[in-house]
């Protein structure tokens, strides 16, 4: 795994609680899984990247499209809203002065970032994605990737959509473009038979 990092993206208060206009149902439920490789993932040396959403307070740089409903939802993931709703991460992951934090203004890991620049100075041309959600940052992340030329792995148990319907449609979409789809539970195991 010498060349591989995991990217971890928008899991985020913002995301992840009720009280959020920006709630992803089934977000939640996949923190323990991510955590577990994002734990895994250190032991072994491999880059860890956080992929996040900060918004200005004044919503300047929210999407047109959420502007509305972050307005009146507390403004989420912004300096000020409170807590509950904020970009904070889960306390589960942990910090390592070794993970690499990136922002990113839309849905895109790789959109108007210095991701790639990064990712090929460390001679990383294997990606596994987890986060949130799956037909939105996951998928436009995977897409950019697999036309940066990197592999791509979608983790299934670390990533999420409002309904397992969506899930399951773009995670097959994803796979018919060429990501690999298995779950985290699946690389470690092969990890630990390697």
């Amino acid at each position: 795994m010498k060349d591989t990092a995991l990217l971890v993206i928008d899991m985020q208060n913002g995301f992840l609680n009720e009280r959020s206009p920006l709630y992803i149902d089934g977000a939640a439920a996949t923190v323990p899984a991510c955590a577990e490789m994002i734990a895994f993932c250190r032991g072994q040396n491999v880059p860890v990247f956080f992929v996040t959403r900060v918004y200005a307070a004044d919503g300047s740089d929210v999407e047109h499209t959420r502007y509305e409903s972050w307005a009146k939802g507390g403004k989420p993931l912004s300096p000020g809203c409170a807590k509950e709703i904020s970009a904070d991460m889960p306390k589960a992951f942990g910090e390592d002065k070794r993970d690499c934090h990136i922002i990113k203004p839309r849905y895109s890991a790789f959109f108007a970032t210095g991701l790639d620049l990064i990712l090929r100075r460390l001679g990383i041309r294997h990606l596994l994605l987890a986060g949130t959600t799956t037909p939105n940052c996951i998928r436009t992340t995977c897409y950019d990737a697999i036309s940066l030329d990197y592999a791509v792995t979608v983790l299934s148990d670390c990533t999420s959509s409002k309904t397992p319907e969506i899930q399951e449609s773009n995670l097959r979409d994803m796979a018919n473009v060429g990501a690999v789809i298995v779950s985290s539970k699946e690389i470690i195991k092969e990890s630990e038979r390697a």
